[in-house]
């Protein structure tokens, strides 16, 4: 299961963050995870229980916004919206195109608690 690899480093890169903005805690982690990314997202739910432990992230939140499968044809230049394993243009149905969103992981935002005050920041 390389997602809990995936979510060894996503731990490295916010607790960076967190090191960076002095953060106590972080409380909420958004990844924004197309279908064609190779990653799974139960699985990866599954496995950052596991990667967050004894991190600053242990106690925080994974929240995981799907992103659908954009494509632009090559021919007719039409952008749509496709399923993952059906990649052709909704207009003329050509296969020859270009992939717009699908394929990303990205971490899209981190929520802390700071270790100054009560306040959480959002980064």
């Amino acid at each position: 299961m390389h997602e809990l690899s995936v979510c060894q480093a996503l731990m490295s890169q916010v607790n960076d963050i967190a090191t960076q903005h002095q953060a106590s805690a972080v409380d909420t982690i958004y990844l924004q995870l197309g279908p064609l990314s190779g990653v799974e997202p139960d699985l990866l739910q599954s496995a950052f229980p596991f990667a967050s432990a004894n991190t600053v992230a242990d106690k925080a939140k994974l929240i995981i916004h799907l992103a659908p499968v954009r494509i632009r044809c090559n021919s007719c230049q039409t952008e749509s919206e496709v399923s993952s394993n059906r990649l052709v243009c909704q207009a003329c149905g050509d296969w020859k195109n270009q992939l717009l969103s699908g394929d990303e992981l990205i971490l899209e935002r981190v929520e802390l608690s700071s270790t100054h005050s009560d306040e959480s920041l959002a980064v």
